[in-house]
């Protein structure tokens, strides 16, 4: 995809679609199962009442006292698979009305593949906070050696079934479970350098000593601690927010701050609906390309 590419997402999704929007949720089809889960972006009044969508199979209901549950309407699989193009993941509903993928990170992992192709060479990839492994599925998918960390096994774990589900060659991917500053401070100690890094970090977490922190307050450091990993040669460097007020204007002034010369750009992930004209807005991200090149992510 290049940086002109106004093919929108939509296009390439087959197993994913948002079918309408309102009253803060957003009605998606996941395969062939519906749900209805909320989204803090989508201010406007519905269309119709979402609740009573023909063949709707669950809905995320938030609880007063935080949290929430699924409400079920329909019977469908615990647990089934969607494709985007040549990549396979596996997705169900969970805590914290998640699925356990992101699909507006479509846009992102045409980019870096895009990238890793053009290089030309092997492409060594740091995937912090790497969830259920969207990115590292990607990027190994196109030849890139990814070092996968999050703190989650379980996400680990996930990630591992995603890239077994995309037919991922098992030394293409290195799965590491642990906190991602202290492991990134270790790869420093060790010299080790990747040549690209993608950074999902979440918008509250916990240090190394247990104390809480929020990402506006972190994220500098962090960026600037990751610098001391790239290789002498770097390709990209990729950093996603879904933190409300983080906007991408901020993300790309930090990687200007903090990292080599290169071509910055901060955008906003969306996805297009059904509904005409509505596209929902669904977090930023900032990327700065080191090589001479015209590939990027597209702004939605």
């Amino acid at each position: 995809m290049t940086a002109n590419d106004t093919t929108p997402v939509k296009s390439r999704w087959r197993d994913y679609e948002v079918l309408a929007t309102g009253g803060g949720e957003k009605l998606e089809r996941w395969g062939n199962v519906l749900l209805l889960r909320p989204d803090p972006q989508v201010i406007w009044k519905p269309q119709f009442e979402l609740g009573k969508y023909k063949g709707l199979h669950a809905r995320y209901v938030r609880s007063s006292s935080g949290g929430g549950y699924w409400e079920k309407y329909r019977s469908y699989p615990d647990e089934w698979q969607i494709t985007y193009n040549d990549l396979t993941f596996a997705v169900k509903p969970m805590g914290f009305k998640h699925t356990g993928l992101f699909p507006e990170q479509a846009t992102n992992w045409d980019a870096v593949r895009a990238l890793i192709a053009g290089a030309k060479r092997e492409i060594r990839v740091l995937n912090l906070f790497a969830y259920t492994g969207g990115a590292t599925v990607a990027c190994a998918k196109e030849g890139a050696f990814v070092t996968h960390v999050d703190a989650a096994r379980g996400m680990v774990d996930r990630a591992k079934v995603n890239c077994a589900l995309s037919r991922i060659p098992s030394d293409r991917v290195r799965y590491i479970v642990d906190d991602c500053a202290k492991f990134v401070s270790r790869e420093i100690k060790r010299g080790k350098t990747y040549d690209a890094v993608i950074m999902d970090p979440p918008s509250y977490g916990r240090g190394p000593g247990g104390e809480m922190w929020k990402l506006e307050d972190s994220i500098y450091d962090l960026v600037k601690l990751t610098a001391n990993v790239l290789s002498e040669n770097p390709l990209f460097y990729l950093i996603n927010s879904y933190t409300t007020g983080l906007s991408a204007r901020v993300m790309q002034n930090i990687l200007t701050l903090t990292l080599p010369e290169g071509r910055t750009d901060g955008y906003e992930l969306c996805l297009p609906t059904a509904e005409k004209g509505i596209v929902l807005p669904c977090g930023n991200s900032a990327q700065k390309i080191f090589a001479q090149t015209q590939v990027g992510a597209t702004p939605c």
